[in-house]
């Protein structure tokens, strides 16, 4: 969440940026119950310091009538005061999560994913001797992904993988894994993308796959873009991504600075509804209900939160250069960039199957927006401050395969399997 103070203060700033984002929020509103819920505290605060004060005469005598009096007057109206502030608080905390993140400067103001910008493009595009099929033409009719079969049991949008495929995700999870806990991968990514940040190796993470509402929506994710599935019998949602958990690792604690920047990769199953969406990429596997997921999550201080911005997307490009597959790079608009971000950019892979990029890759700069509501702090030399947090996608596995059949496709309907991942295959050439 934002800091009330930051709104007071930046009120229009706010509501303007907040309408960028494509969220109507009501500021006038959430500071008329900023400005009555700390005249009611001031009050309760008063009538506290009064009955201490009664309590204080009354020691060591026998409490005269009057004051018995004007005690229960006082423990009166101090309940009266606490029932009438918990209905405003709960408005005002209401009003206050209602509204985004500010996005950074350097944002463009748009209206959907249209007006997201691209600032650059890697790698050549493959060109073949024969027409290329897409991803679901090739590993349907081969029996490597079956949604029919899948439809059956679970409803659309679920798939069953098979056969090599299973293995090329797999394998695909073990290079990731293998660069990001890798201290000397790491630090020849800093130097390559010319940061000054520390060199520190990822720590790999099996998260849980689900959160509590409270914690779910401390993190800012539990909003209209992220739309999760909530399990009927329980204070519990599916995760939508494996970061979604990881965030909240460090709910109310206190770190310190020596340990920072904390790094994390994390893989999990993750579940989204995908309303809206109706008829929008129902072919093969990219828009999917349960997908799986290698996402990078870190922990730094305030001062650090963009450099680690940039890095995360300096290692989404290293991964995708290993693969050799080609992509653009894109600068989010306002509009695209998500409810807790400040700034968010997005990899968009070529798919010569379809004629078109596609996205697969996006990395979230989220400032002190996620750790407010969480209430993760780090204890430096200039005294306690709240933390910056970063994620971004190290692998999302469905979408990574589908760039990896529509690149490396053969004439004969065969796979070529990237050379960088032949070795978790043993060495097989092809699927």
């Amino acid at each position: 969440m934002l800091d009330i103070r930051f709104i007071r203060e930046n009120a229009e700033l706010v509501a303007e940026k907040s309408k960028q984002k494509g969220y109507e929020v009501d500021i006038p509103k959430l500071l008329e119950l900023d400005k009555r819920r700390r005249e009611m505290l001031a009050d309760i605060e008063t009538v506290r310091a009064q009955r201490n004060e009664l309590a204080e005469q009354a020691k060591g005598q026998k409490p005269l009538p009057e004051m018995v009096e004007k005690g229960k007057h006082l423990k009166d109206h101090l309940t009266d005061c606490e029932a009438r502030l918990k209905p405003l608080e709960e408005e005002f905390e209401k009003q206050l999560n209602a509204v985004p993140n500010v996005p950074s400067d350097d944002v463009p103001v748009g209206a959907s994913e249209a007006e997201n910008v691209v600032t650059k493009e890697w790698g050549e595009k493959p060109k073949f001797d024969f027409e290329p099929k897409t991803h679901w033409q090739i590993a349907e009719s081969r029996g490597l992904i079956d949604k029919e079969r899948a439809a059956k049991v679970a409803g659309s949008r679920f798939a069953y993988i098979k056969g090599d495929l299973v293995k090329l995700q797999f394998a695909i999870i073990q290079f990731g894994l293998d660069v990001l806990t890798s201290q000397e991968t790491v630090k020849k990514i800093i130097q390559d993308a010319g940061l000054d940040i520390v060199s520190k190796a990822f720590v790999p993470v099996l998260p849980p796959a689900v959160a509590r509402t409270e914690v779910y929506q401390a993190t800012g994710r539990l909003n209209k873009e992220e739309q999760t599935y909530k399990l009927e019998d329980d204070d519990l949602w599916l995760n939508a991504s494996a970061e979604h958990t990881l965030a909240p690792m460090y709910l109310n604690e206190i770190l310190d600075d020596s340990e920072m920047p904390l790094r994390y990769v994390g893989y999990t199953t993750a579940f989204r509804r995908e309303a809206g969406t109706y008829g929008k990429d129902m072919e093969g596997i990219i828009r999917q209900h349960q997908f799986d997921k290698l996402e990078m999550e870190s922990f730094t201080k305030p001062e650090d939160g963009l450099k680690e911005h940039h890095f995360m997307v300096a290692v989404q490009e290293y991964l995708m250069q290993q693969l050799k597959l080609p992509y653009q790079l894109l600068n989010k608009c306002t509009a695209d960039i998500g409810f807790p971000n400040a700034r968010g950019m997005d990899i968009n892979t070529w798919l010569p199957g379809q004629n078109k990029y596609v996205e697969t890759h996006t990395a979230d700069f989220i400032t002190d927006f996620q750790a407010r509501g969480m209430n993760t702090r780090v204890k430096t030399t200039e005294g306690t401050k709240l933390v910056h947090t970063n994620d971004a996608t190290a692998f999302a596995m469905g979408r990574t395969m589908v760039a990896i059949i529509e690149n490396y496709q053969i004439a004969d309907g065969n796979i070529k399997i990237p050379e960088v991942l032949r070795p978790y295959m043993g060495n097989q050439e092809t699927i």
